[in-house]
């Protein structure tokens, strides 16, 4: 059911994660190391902007392509997905669709050739899931803006080399006074101000960002004054599908663990495999895998037949962020006391997925924008 480009762009991705990922994601998790190296080896091979067209530096693959990759990578490593998925969508989208001409050669150029990774600073301390509610002030002054504020749980914070970055610049006109801007991250005024523990995604910085009278050229403001929660908004879409190929990514990673492991592990007298209880509960989690994507896919399709997709797109997403907990939980399970150990892949699997039920939108959000198309139907 794939184009010969998709299964290409999904096998080139599925090598470059088992040669360049897999075999040191472990113990970059252990250190906590964010492996540049590697993400700037998938810039060169253009999995940094899948969906821009080549005249800005792209790949000009379709959507379907892109989260196919995606899922390769989350494969992996999750936090080496999610740092793809900042820069290609939101980012990337988020310029392409809205950016001029001289802002995507200075904005979308560097991060679709994978010159620069970049970061979408919406969320703030107070605000998550309220997008509407943003404290971040942007004040002009002639032909430039002044931005100060505080941005929270920002993917690439400290690694990215370009920042789209949401403020208010008419507290007046509430959500309609939100505002979006293109920035570089060495600018004046761009803070790291924390780099965060996490749970999981550890080879990812997830950072807490301070805007201290950052000064953005008015000619960087990314769309109309007023358009930023517009622009912010319609990127959420595509990146609930790109979570959903993530969980689908450690789900399959967690069944193949499960799997190598119930073959080799002999208990009362036979491999685990060859006892029902644990035959029936791979077979559910293979089953669940596969359900969740063909849920991405069909969301991924609507998206480039250019057919608006809020429900199958928060389907997608509610499932399979639900789905990779119970797999990654019966990868343990299967593996019995070594699944708890470190020294096996499955543990950091369950550590990795927990976020997908979090990130772009949590799982109660899914179910309310799910209820709200149904009412609408």
């Amino acid at each position: 059911m794939l184009s010969e480009q998709q299964c290409a762009i999904r096998d080139m991705a599925r090598d470059f994660a088992a040669r360049e990922i897999t075999p040191f994601a472990q113990d970059w998790d252990r250190r906590e190391h964010v492996p540049l190296e590697t993400l700037k080896k998938m810039g060169a091979l253009g999995l940094m902007g899948v969906c821009v067209p080549p005249q800005w530096g792209g790949s000009g693959a379709d959507f379907v392509s892109y989260v196919l990759a995606m899922e390769e990578i989350a494969y992996g490593d999750a936090g080496i997905a999610n740092m793809m998925a900042a820069t290609n969508s939101p980012y990337n989208a988020g310029v392409l669709a809205h950016g001029t001409d001289e802002q995507k050669e200075k904005f979308l150029r560097p991060a679709a050739s994978g010159d620069a990774l970049a970061a979408f600073l919406l969320s703030e301390p107070q605000v998550g899931s309220d997008a509407a509610n943003l404290e971040t002030r942007a004040v002009r002054h002639g032909d430039r803006y002044v931005i100060h504020g505080m941005k929270n749980f920002i993917t690439s914070g400290r690694s990215a080399g370009l920042a789209m970055i949401f403020a208010v610049t008419d507290p007046a006109a509430g959500k309609a006074g939100i505002s979006c801007f293109l920035a570089d991250t060495d600018s004046a005024g761009y803070q790291v101000a924390r780099l965060e523990k996490k749970l999981g995604h550890r080879t990812c910085d997830t950072c807490q960002i301070v805007l201290d009278g950052l000064e953005v050229p008015a000619a960087d403001m990314l769309g109309a004054p007023g358009s930023g929660l517009r622009i912010a908004l319609s990127s959420l879409d595509s990146g609930r599908i790109g979570v959903a190929a993530q969980s689908v990514g450690v789900a399959r990673a967690a069944l193949d663990a499960a799997l190598a492991y119930a073959r080799v592990r002999v208990t009362f007298g036979k491999p685990l495999i060859e006892h029902q209880a644990i035959a029936f509960q791979l077979a559910d989690m293979s089953t669940k895998i596969e359900a969740a994507r063909q849920l991405y896919l069909y969301a991924a399709r609507l998206k480039d037949l250019g057919q608006s997709s809020p429900k199958e797109a928060s389907m997608a997403k509610l499932f399979a962020s639900e789905m990779v907990e119970e797999v990654t939980s019966a990868a343990i399970q299967i593996h019995g006391g070594y699944g708890f150990l470190a020294d096996y892949p499955v543990e950091k699997y369950w550590r990795d997925m927990r976020v997908f039920q979090i990130y772009d939108g949590a799982s109660e959000i899914q179910k309310m924008l799910i209820a709200r198309e149904l009412a609408k139907s």
